[in-house]
């Protein structure tokens, strides 16, 4: 490729970037240039000079840059020039400013390629005749530029092309064509040429470069107006009083969209490349939001198929590779409202690589076979269509579906009471609760009606010492105080259920009222706590980061980061991309947190949730209800509890009872506790003296303004042991097992977080809690398997059809989210379609649909020695951790028969998620992502990022990825390349490191445990065996008809390529397509060869 050495640099290594004229000598002979006679050439001192000995012996393409010197010296600018210039052929020019207004055209500095566009004070007319005398490559169209200045125009020509604009109408007061002047103006509406338009709508100048545009609202809603104009520090638009439209100058009146606030910029660089961004719109209030570096917030955006084929046609239809146009997404449709010509994206480092890849290489096709410079177009890694299976094939990848725990947070607590008072059954019947007999309240609105109710409560209580009220006044009082920390309302750190108890609760302990009360009552768990961590933050990031090497090219390290084969994919036609998260806080954070850094996105999560991670009416699919058990669940818990409620050594009945299985991770904790009672006795021990430890650090002056992780208190701290405390063991001495994984949540989190403060016998209460956390979890989800399938059906029965229908819509013929057809001349594959369902979920479902896999008959052990392999793995991993994922792709194999079951390969993979404080001892081995290549492995960590290293099983020969040109690197350049940053060596299969985030502002601890790596658990499935299976599986009508509507088809997807032992005979540059020479550059322009970038390709 042409950017390979450092190019686009003198012998000095200088870039051949450069300001004013540019000597004949440098742009080579006229022989093959695009100048047609020595007499339109500047003669005089160019033939006189020598010829420099710094200057490149090749023929360079001069690129020059034309536009007023603010525009030329932007950052955009700058930073794509500066890209461009890398390319071994290509020398960029800028014409100085005084030139261009004070010099005839005949003294510009000669170019072979022109970039020029209009701004204020850019004498347009003689960059035309430039244009005329020299006859250079337009990046844009310079006459087109006339027609964008004027927005008459420029709705005429989105009208022809066939692209919905709001509707509108023109009032020209042109004395020349009075018919065009006809306004009628009442109190809530303007009728403009007979064209009715009521309040709200649109006043926009006819001028494209009067940006004073006014929107005008009903009196109804206070009438007035908001008056838009150019930024001016901080705002963009002010509210006026003024409700009558104005009554000089010429204008476009048009239906207000309702968008939501927001507004979405495109950016084209050709038309086959779009980046879309939102920001706020600048009607909602006039003032920008600016990030703490004063740049305007911008938030990330996907666009639709049927977007980008509007991006297309708006390139194209104005003849402008480098184009930005405004879309209004309203009423489920997206509409254009305005063209504002050449446009660059800023602050995207990303968007500076690929809109100056795509430049250089449209340039480079257009010009080198003219000028006779040795160049092909590059062909990489990811624009083979096809990529190597983990079984030794070559095929085609055509989904990814992955289902990934949350992140690494905080620990979550729970509160339950039983109420009776009308004011909770009021506001259960206020909000809908009695029809379906359960109620989540988790808006500020109802939390603040929630602690009213407690508010009140208590101040009756306080008064009559022998009221009526029901409810406990400590538990009232510990409802107020959670539903006042923070001072504001936010459900993703709080929520309150409600659940309907007909008969009321039945009595449990001794700890409860000793005489119940007959007649109904409300179930009310209030939780708190369970927030994303900074390092769950971090670990969902980098491990978004590392997926990018599951796809094609993602072992190239472009643009300073491997994984970049998926970044090229995510805006081309060929991406089909969906994240769906439960309605959790800390899921839906890690959703944000992992798209952030699979497609390199910038800024914070919040916007990147709101536009890219679905979590709203997902019934069910994602979520679950822990407080309505199924009855099979029921049986478990109390068998679970009775024979963990044994003062004596498990016996071999209890092996038996409680791990029928013979998981060897239950199994090597059944042993660690021998006795369950004793060992509770000495988990509530080390609990005990651990309050009492903090107390004392409180007593102690000098811990007066400690801070610990994540702005956690001592008291906070000293709070939530206490009340596991309590709760943990009750008045007749007998142990809540269901308080194990809460005591284990706490100390994994003390131990991980908080270990500056040096508490005693914080390890011991960790190991044992952990053993008893490694079997009261798996084994609540059932014991035997005839009971885990039941529970885990329960769970995952929505999500399993929605994988069902992920894997069978993918090989459907569906025209979602494809080139279109008439446009897909010169694209290698324009019909290839990769699919990317990401499931952000909770322990339960990833426990209860690993149980699927391993219990519901997808193969058998006895005959299948991969999965007999597998299901050992499994078995000897003791928990799945936070970012635990199982892993799906769909491979396709273009040379079997459409018909034929070897047409579709499917393959499995899961991790176990974060590794632990001490789990390089007994970590289980697994087979890795390679199993074709085992014979000559080792693990190794790839850095993906600054934090986390996601290991990948890697050959030891050196080869090329895929097969191709050796200048595409590869993982083993990757991990050369990014070795210092290993936090320690690989001394073992599996690494435990920890890394430091360099921006993470953590406070107190810093450390990011690693993630482990993917591993295949069979790697040689077909799709009708996988369907089958599925089908076998959800036989049970438990499955919600309402969740049909989120089997949708589109969505965005990526591949997977590492280095491989047999790579396959490489393409050669001649098999690429080229454009015949005599078509139009507008007719068929397409990158697809040149550049899989984060907005092309197809």
């Amino acid at each position: 490729m042409s950017e390979a050495r450092g190019e686009g640099r003198d012998q000095s290594g200088n870039l051949s970037f450069v300001v004013g004229c540019v000597d004949e000598d440098h742009r080579g002979s006229e022989e093959g240039g695009r100048i047609k006679n020595e007499g339109e050439m500047r003669k005089g001192e160019e033939e006189d000079d020598d010829k420099d000995d710094d200057s490149p012996p090749e023929r360079q393409i001069v690129v020059g840059i034309c536009s007023m010197m603010k525009k030329s010296k932007s950052k955009p600018m700058t930073q794509i020039m500066e890209r461009l210039c890398k390319f071994e052929y290509i020398t960029v020019v800028i014409f100085p400013e005084e030139v261009i207004l004070s010099q005839p055209v005949d003294k510009w500095p000669l170019c072979d390629c022109l970039v020029s566009f209009h701004s204020k004070g850019f004498p347009l007319d003689k960059a035309v005749e430039y244009a005329k005398l020299r006859n250079p490559l337009l990046i844009n169209d310079l006459n087109m530029q006339y027609y964008i200045q004027d927005r008459r125009e420029v709705y005429r020509i989105l009208q022809e092309e066939g692209i919905d604009l709001p509707r509108y109408a023109v009032l020209s007061r042109d004395p020349d064509r009075p018919e065009e002047c006809n306004l009628v103006e009442g109190e809530d509406h303007v009728e403009v040429n007979g064209e009715v338009f009521p309040k709200p709508f649109v006043e926009k100048p006819v001028s494209a470069e009067d940006h004073n545009v006014y929107v005008y609202y009903p009196t109804s809603a206070g009438g007035g107006s908001q008056r838009l104009f150019r930024k001016i520090g901080s705002r963009s638009s002010v509210y006026s009083p003024e409700s009558c439209v104005r009554k000089t100058g010429s204008y476009i009146y048009e239906e207000f969209m309702p968008t939501d606030g927001t507004d979405v910029k495109v950016y084209t660089v050709g038309p086959d490349y779009a980046h879309a961004e939102a920001r706020k719109s600048p009607a909602l209030d006039g003032k920008v939001e600016r990030d703490s570096e004063g740049k305007e917030i911008r938030y990330p955006v996907m666009l639709s198929a049927m977007e980008k084929l509007v991006a297309r046609k708006v390139c194209l239809a104005f003849k402008q590779t480098v184009c930005g146009f405004d879309l209004l997404r309203a009423n489920g449709h997206s509409f254009v409202c305005d063209v504002n010509g050449f446009s660059f994206v800023k602050n995207s480092m990303k968007y500076y690589d690929d809109c100056a890849k795509v430049l250089g290489n449209m340039v480079m096709r257009e010009l080198a076979p003219q000028f006779h410079i040795p160049w092909s177009i590059p062909l990489e890694a990811e624009d083979i269509p096809i990529v190597p299976t983990t079984s030794g094939t070559m095929m085609e990848l055509r989904c990814v579906i992955a289902i990934i725990r949350h992140g690494d947070r905080t620990p979550k607590q729970k509160m339950k009471m039983e109420v009776r008072h009308p004011l909770f059954f009021a506001l259960f019947e206020k909000y809908g609760g009695y029809k379906s007999g359960k109620l989540k309240l988790k808006k500020p609105k109802q939390l603040q009606e929630v602690l009213d109710i407690a508010r009140l409560l208590l101040a009756e209580l306080g008064q009559h010492t022998d009221c009526e009220i029901e409810e406990k006044k400590g538990k009232l009082e510990q409802l107020k105080t959670v539903l006042e920390m923070y001072g504001h309302f936010s459900g993703i750190n709080r929520k309150v259920q409600l659940t309907y108890l007909p008969n009321g609760q039945p009595k449990a302990s001794s700890e409860e009222e000793e005489c119940p009360t007959e007649g109904p009552s409300l179930l009310l768990v209030l939780k708190w706590g369970g927030e994303l961590t900074p390092a769950g933050r971090v670990q969902a990031e980098e491990l978004g980061r590392a997926f990018r090497c599951m796809y094609p090219g993602g072992q190239g390290d472009y643009a300073g980061f491997p994984g970049c084969g998926l970044l090229r994919l995510h805006s081309t036609y060929r991406h089909d991309l969906k994240i769906y998260a439960s309605d959790e806080g800390r899921v839906q954070m890690t959703a944000a947190a992992f798209a952030k850094g699979l497609l390199a996105l910038e800024g914070e999560l919040t916007p990147i949730l709101v536009q890219m991670v679905k979590s709203a009416n997902m019934n069910g699919m994602l979520d679950s209800d822990s407080e309505s058990l199924t009855d099979c669940q029921q049986r478990v818990k109390v068998r679970l509890h009775e024979i963990m409620q044994k003062d004596q050594d498990f016996t071999e009945a209890d092996y038996q009872k409680l791990a029928p299985t013979g998981s060897p991770s239950l199994v090597t904790s059944m042993k660690t506790i021998g006795n369950p009672v004793r060992t509770c006795d000495q988990v509530y021990a080390l609990i005990q003296r651990l309050t009492s430890q903090i107390r004392r650090r409180l007593e102690d002056p000098k811990s007066a303004d400690l801070q610990l992780y994540h702005s956690e208190t001592l008291e906070l701290m000293l709070q939530r042991w206490s009340k596991l405390e309590r709760d943990f063991r009750n008045k007749s001495g007998r142990y809540d097992i269901s308080k194990i994984p809460d005591i284990y949540d706490c100390v994994k989190y003390d131990t991980q977080h908080n270990a500056t403060l040096d508490l005693e016998d914080t390890l011991e209460l960790f190991r044992l809690s952990r053993a008893l956390a490694d079997i009261v979890i798996p084994q609540e989800y059932g014991i035997n398997k005839a009971e885990k399938m039941d529970i885990a059906q329960a769970y995952c029965l929505p999500l399993m059809k929605k994988i069902q229908l992920d894997l069978q819509r993918t090989h459907e013929d569906e025209a979602v989210n494809k080139l279109h057809p008439l446009y897909s001349r010169g694209v290698m594959s324009p019909g290839r379609h990769v699919r990317t369902r990401l499931y952000f979920t909770s322990e339960s479902h990833v426990h209860s649909l690993l149980s699927i896999f391993r219990y519901g008959g997808l193969l058998d052990e006895v005959k299948d020695q991969q999965w007999k392999q597998a299901m050992d793995y499994l078995s000897a991993v003791s928990e799945l951790n936070y970012m635990t994922q199982i892993v799906i792709m769909l491979y396709e194999d273009n040379n079997k028969d459409p018909g034929s079951e070897e047409r579709f390969h499917v393959e499995l993979h899961f991790s176990p998620g974060v590794k632990g404080c001490e789990d390089e001892e007994n970590v289980p081995l697994g087979f890795g992502f390679r199993p074709a290549s085992a014979e000559v492995c080792v693990r190794v960590c790839v850095v993906c990022g600054v934090c986390v290293c996601v290991c990948v099983r890697l050959p030891w020969q050196h080869t090329s990825a895929l097969g191709v040109s050796s200048s595409t690197p590869n993982l083993w350049d990757c991990v050369r390349t990014h070795y210092q940053l290993f936090s320690m060596p690989a001394v073992k299969r599996f690494s435990v490191s920890f890394a430091r985030h360099p921006t993470n502002g953590f406070e107190g601890c810093s450390m990011v445990p690693s993630i482990y790596p993917l591993e295949t658990l069979h790697n040689s499935l077909s799709l009708k065996q996988v369907d089958k299976f599925l089908n076998a599986v959800s036989e049970h009508d438990r499955f919600p008809p309402a969740l049909s509507a989120l089997f949708d088809t589109s969505s965005q997807g990526y591949s997977q390529t590492h280095t491989y032992p047999h790579p396959p005979k490489a393409l050669s540059s001649s098999e690429t397509p080229v454009r015949s020479p005599e078509c139009p550059l507008w007719c068929e322009y397409s990158d697809a060869h040149v550049l899989q970038s984060s907005s092309i390709f197809l």
